[in-house]
């Protein structure tokens, strides 16, 4: 016997399994999307600290710039700071000793601002005058002829007034051109001046780099940061060996806007490009971020990723054991009632059916049960008339051997007295029923049959005197050898004999037609008598009860029907058509067999 817990417990291990499965591919689909969040979190945060970043770079250089600006426009514009002729004058002093008064007062202009440091060198010249230097670098008494001398003199010189951006310029001054090679200048005239030309009064500051060395290195050293001027030329820098100014300045050629951040690829590596435009001088900051090097909180996503999975896993083993079990108790029912269907029992069982789908499975369990009970109850009411038949053909051979001895007997007595009627009688008599001994079910051919068909219709003819006639037609002579059980056509006949012909009262016709067509043999007999009504024809074949006594072979045409179907199967037997009044013609179909070594050749293939 099947063990009925086996089959649910693997199938409920299964489910489970690919419940579980499906939970962690989901697990897993969360984690990705949860870590690219992440990651696009992490992006949006370090682009929004570059430009935090940068905006305070850029207002403290702003701011040093403005300062820078103020010293460059109060040399140029305060004429009470630096006329030496007139303090020495006042204050009875050396020319000497007024020149370096005034370069104390501008040493100490430069010290409020915060960033002398940072100014190289302030030098304030007017033709036939003194003059007056301050800053970190030394001065020496041809420096405004270095400055003037400049490629770049003239061009700062005549600016407009309120433009003061910054350019990287070469060192004019000899002494220290080689360890600081460039600085940032500033020049304006002198407006106090009474000089014809703007090149014989005016102020040169010059800034040195350091500035923005030193506040570059306020900064976390591990960023890549540049700043250049309006022109892209690069003023300092920190981590920029791996990528080029170059392809920085074209893409900021293209951007023109004060402040912005790109998504980049600089030097085969995808970077976040930000930067922001000091509006007076001109200064270019940026700073270049590589997506490497911006990676999410791992602690975060791992703890994150381990809650996911664990939830997803305890609520999905939760819901598995719920839903298999939900399932698996109607499959245990519907394994036990096979059980009970194996023992036997094809009894209908309401408690596997419902109205989902194992309850459908259920119900068609149940309804395919009720028809293999139906199937089982037929084959036993098939069987039992065939016993029937077998009995009734038993009974109705009353032992033939014996009558057809005697038959013999007098056929030869009336031979003797010459009556030759008697003779005709007797011989088709007992040929019948030394046919009839031999047994109902046996397989003839269709010659054998209606050989045995001629000798009924010749005892009925003298019995009738006459009253009808048989008219046989066969379409293919091989038709003769085709096989048909015994006793086929006699009870066909007699009924258009007893049931069509006699109550007519008129001479009658009987047609049989024997003709082949797909395989199937059909013999067709047609008799001129009283017909049939439609209603009679309904039950014709299923009343078994309706054999008369006055039938020779006590055979009739429904027995003749359940022959054909038992032997050959429900597609072949009789098929009745009638009309009353005029004819009825019954057809006999069964399957067109030869005897080994004969086959069927239609006259006509085509």
């Amino acid at each position: 016997m099947m063990n009925t817990n086996k089959i649910p417990t693997t199938f409920r291990k299964r489910m489970i399994a690919y419940n579980l499965l499906m939970i962690s591919c989901i697990a897993c689909i969360i984690s990705i999307y949860t870590y690219s969040f992440y990651r696009k979190d992490a992006i949006a945060s370090e682009r929004a600290s570059s430009a935090n970043r940068l905006h305070l770079l850029a207002s403290r250089l702003e701011i040093a710039c403005d300062e820078l600006i103020n010293i460059v426009q109060n040399c140029a514009g305060r004429k009470s700071l630096f006329l030496t002729s007139v303090l020495s004058g006042r204050l009875h002093r050396s020319s000497e000793e007024s020149g370096i008064y005034a370069a104390e007062v501008l040493k100490d202009l430069c010290a409020i601002s915060g960033y002398n440091e940072y100014i190289h060198k302030i030098t304030v010249y007017e033709k036939n005058s003194l003059l007056i230097q301050a800053g970190t670098s030394y001065g020496s008494w041809n420096d405004a002829e270095s400055i003037m001398a400049a490629p770049w003199f003239e061009e700062l010189l005549n600016k407009h007034m309120g433009e003061y951006t910054l350019t990287l310029k070469s060192n004019p001054f000899s002494l220290d051109s080689k360890t600081i090679p460039c600085v940032l200048p500033l020049i304006r005239p002198l407006q106090y001046s009474k000089r014809e030309s703007p090149k014989d009064a005016w102020v040169c500051l010059t800034l040195s780099p350091k500035l923005f060395q030193n506040t570059l290195a306020l900064l976390s050293q591990d960023k890549s940061m540049l700043i250049m001027t309006s022109d892209f030329s690069p003023v300092s820098s920190m981590n920029m060996e791996p990528f080029f100014a170059a392809d920085i300045e074209e893409i900021l050629n293209a951007h023109r806007e004060p402040a912005g951040s790109l998504r980049v690829r600089l030097s085969e590596t995808d970077c976040i490009l930000t930067w922001e435009r000091l509006s007076v001088s001109g200064l270019i900051l940026c700073e270049v971020l590589p997506l490497k090097t911006i990676s999410p909180n791992a602690n975060a996503i791992l703890a994150t990723v381990g809650l996911v999975f664990l939830s997803c896993i305890a609520i999905g083993f939760f819901l598995s054991l719920s839903f298999t079990r939900y399932l698996t108790r109607p499959i245990l029912r519907l394994v036990a009632h096979m059980e009970v269907i194996s023992s036997g029992n094809f009894a209908r069982n309401p408690a596997i059916e419902s109205d989902d789908e194992l309850g459908i499975i259920g119900r068609q369990i149940n309804e395919m049960s009720a028809h293999v009970s139906d199937l089982m109850e037929s084959r036993i009411r098939d069987e039992q008339e065939k016993m029937d038949l077998e009995i009734k053909m038993l009974q109705a051979q009353i032992n033939p051997h014996f009558l057809y001895n005697t038959l013999d007997s007098i056929k030869w007595i009336a031979t003797m007295q010459h009556s030759t009627g008697i003779v005709r009688v007797v011989s088709a008599l007992s040929s019948l029923l030394k046919n009839m001994a031999k047994g109902f079910n046996e397989k003839v051919t269709v010659r054998q049959e209606l050989e045995f068909l001629d000798h009924y219709v010749t005892i009925e003819k003298i019995r009738y005197i006459e009253l009808f006639d048989v008219e046989i037609s066969v379409d293919d002579p091989s038709l003769y050898d085709a096989g048909i059980i015994k006793l086929t056509l006699q009870p066909i006949v007699e009924n258009s004999i007893f049931s069509g012909i006699e109550p007519s009262g008129k001479p009658g016709l009987i047609q049989i037609h024997v003709y082949a067509k797909e395989d199937v043999l059909h013999i067709s007999i047609r008799d001129n008598g009283i017909g049939i009504s439609e209603e009679n024809i309904a039950r014709m074949l299923t009343d078994t009860s309706r054999v008369t006594k006055h039938y020779m072979s006590g055979i009739g045409l429904p027995n003749v029907d359940r022959r054909i179907k038992l032997v050959y199967g429900q597609k072949y037997g009789l098929a009745i058509e009638s009309l009353v009044g005029a004819y009825t013609c019954v057809t006999v179909s069964l399957p067109l067999e030869f005897k080994e070594g004969v086959s069927y050749v239609p006259n006509n293939p085509d």
